[in-house]
């Protein structure tokens, strides 16, 4: 419960809302979506330890690929409410 809470989930929690309104906002093509999350979660991971190392440079990667995925997701359920439901 204490993971949940703590910094790791709130820094993915803002890595996914800073890459949805860069998205919405600047309408960026979705293939640029993993490219801008790994500069930003990197640069996250970078301000949180002071460093950059390897370590570091994975944090950033995990960060990016769990933003990505919460983007998509948020996307995904977006989509899936605007579209009627015909199937009967």
């Amino acid at each position: 419960m204490e993971q949940l809470i703590g910094m790791e989930f709130s820094a993915y929690v803002a890595l996914a809302v800073v890459l949805f309104a860069i998205r919405q906002a600047t309408g960026i093509h979705n293939r640029y979506i993993p490219i801008t999350a790994i500069i930003l979660g990197n640069a996250f991971a970078v301000f949180e330890t002071g460093t950059f190392s390897f370590d570091v440079m994975m944090k950033g990667i995990q960060y990016a690929l769990y933003g990505i995925g919460t983007v998509a997701s948020i996307k995904y359920a977006l989509t899936k409410a605007e579209q009627p439901d015909d199937k009967k």
